[in-house]
């Protein structure tokens, strides 16, 4: 089974980008506009755990902090992998994200290289793995 990924962000532009570029590495990938959405997905019956979010900061109805919170307070996600994205590339943002245990931060506009290196370097995956 192919390792999968979530991304959280408002911008269809950003998720088509990071779904076809990890989709072609061969990674399973399922986008979500906000974390309201994301939450709601948990509870449906093809719900499955991700190996990894790649959750926006500045996200509508509830930011990417609070969405932290929500995944890390779910025992079946307390050690999934997640990695804030934000146009912002302040040491306040990467510290918040840091404290609702974000594992890194990437900073957009980004290379899809990075988001690859990032989820092999934290989560250990490869599409094979």
């Amino acid at each position: 089974m192919s390792k999968f990924i979530m991304v959280i962000d408002d911008s269809a532009t950003v998720r088509k980008i990071i779904e076809t570029s990890l989709g072609r590495e061969g990674f399973e990938v399922k986008g979500f506009v906000d974390g309201v959405e994301a939450m709601q997905w948990f509870t449906s019956p093809e719900a499955r755990r991700p190996d990894v979010v790649l959750l926006d900061i500045g996200l509508p109805k509830m930011d990417g902090y609070e969405v932290a919170r929500h995944l890390k307070a779910r025992p079946l996600l307390s050690n999934t992998v997640i990695v804030m994205l934000s146009r912002r590339d302040g040491v306040l943002e990467r510290l918040k994200g840091r404290l609702v245990g974000a594992k890194d931060y990437i900073v957009k506009p980004f290379k899809t290289q990075d988001i690859l290196t990032v989820i092999q370097t934290h989560a250990g995956l490869s599409p094979s793995n």
